[in-house]
């Protein structure tokens, strides 16, 4: 259950971060410039699940047993203007959108088609066609510090490693906050659903769960995950999007971060699991919104997997590695309160290999575009971040000044 990629880092670097990290990134010229988020949701997120088109008549033809309630039902979708729902997990993404602020983009994917987890997420942190051993974040602060005339030299990487997509010729340091060594919720309920009928270890278990903070740590969720009480301790990527706040609202902070988040990877009982993840989420990006303040409204958070999840539901109550999913835009520079993308339909001639949403939408162009008209990267530079075939920016993603 524990990402392959976080095993090979070492026990103790998955045990004290759980599945969230963070780096920065870039340096201050002023309490107004831009600010950009990026979190990587590592193990392919089912975007079917997290913003449904329920308006579809075919979705129900796969996967009935996944499809919640539609808006206005008791447990049901949060609408998003009458064809999609957002899942209600996501009750601080909902409120970003009806302020504007949040812009999902559907039947999106990678350049890539891959379902690796391994290659799919170097070729996403990378933006390139082939391996490199620096990604497109990085390149992009490299450009926008020689048209600034910065120095190098002045990133902060927050957790034990520094993800892909941030490593290169722009330096970056590292610091882990006090408060995030503990390991996620959801490690906690795996490890109580392995040990669940074991006569020795399965009450241990849940008395220690109650003694950290979880109610009736027997009681089980769908999917077997424990349900912990609204006063727990907060989880490993709140902390970590609290720090980033608090950092890159600084008048002399960094002004580029980047977070993951784990847990995606829903081959079994994804009605639910997924919760979780989708809550951590967006307990996460509430706490980042929060500890920025007034450098919000120059804020991106751009929200992006490695690729998306099967439409038909698999023998276990799950979902298998898919191609299309979606994106997340958050922020208050964000030109939000609608649905980006274009829907590619699920009738089985759609499908991408009779298998897949079929993918619409470069990843790569709605990376380009927010770098372009948010962070003012020269557009003969895109070639320089995204090497390979040309990528052209997406545009309208943010408010323009």
């Amino acid at each position: 259950m524990i990402p392959r990629r976080t095993a090979l880092l070492g026990l103790a670097a998955s045990w004290t971060l759980g599945r969230s990290s963070l780096a920065f990134a870039g340096s201050s010229g002023g309490p107004d410039d831009p600010r950009l988020v990026v979190v990587i949701l590592r193990g392919a997120l089912d975007g079917l699940s997290a913003v449904t088109p329920y308006g579809d008549p075919d979705l129900v033809t796969y996967r009935r047993a996944l499809v919640l309630p539609e808006p206005g039902q008791e447990g049901g979708l949060l609408d998003l203007g009458g064809f999609y729902g957002l899942h209600p997990s996501l009750a601080t993404l909902h409120g970003l959108y009806g302020e504007g602020q949040m812009l999902p983009i559907h039947a999106v994917a990678g350049h890539y088609r891959s379902r690796s987890h391994f290659e799919a997420q170097d070729y996403l942190e990378s933006g390139a066609d082939e391996r490199l051993d620096s990604g497109w974040l990085n390149r992009a602060v490299s450009v926008l510090q020689g048209k600034a005339n910065r120095p190098d030299g002045y990133g902060l990487a927050m957790g034990l490693t520094v993800p892909l997509l941030l490593r290169g010729a722009a330096r970056v340091g590292s610091y882990a906050p006090a408060g995030s060594q503990h390991p996620d919720a959801d490690l906690y309920s795996q490890i109580l659903a392995l040990n669940a009928h074991d006569p020795v270890t399965g009450p241990a278990f849940r008395n220690a769960l109650k003694a950290r903070g979880f109610s009736e740590a027997s009681r089980m969720d769908m999917g077997g995950t424990a349900v912990p009480e609204k006063s727990r301790k907060p989880d490993a990527f709140t902390h970590l999007s609290t720090a980033a706040g608090q950092m890159l609202a600084t008048p002399h902070g960094p002004r580029i971060a980047a977070l993951e988040i784990g847990g995606w990877d829903t081959h079994a009982g994804q009605l639910g699991r997924l919760g979780s993840p989708l809550a951590q989420l967006d307990r996460g990006i509430g706490a980042l919104r929060q500890r920025l303040g007034e450098s919000w409204k120059h804020t991106v958070v751009l929200a992006m997997t490695e690729f998306g999840r099967t439409v038909r539901i698999n023998g276990t109550g799950g979902t298998d590695h898919g191609t299309g999913t979606v994106a997340f835009l958050a922020g208050g520079a964000v030109a939000g309160g609608k649905v980006g993308g274009t829907w590619p339909g699920l009738r089985s001639s759609q499908l991408f290999e009779n298998r897949d949403l079929a993918p619409t939408t470069d990843l790569r162009a709605v990376a380009a575009g927010v770098l372009c008209d948010h962070l003012r990267l020269p557009s003969r530079a895109v070639a320089t971040v995204f090497p390979g075939p040309a990528v052209d920016p997406m545009k309208g993603l943010v408010e323009t000044v």
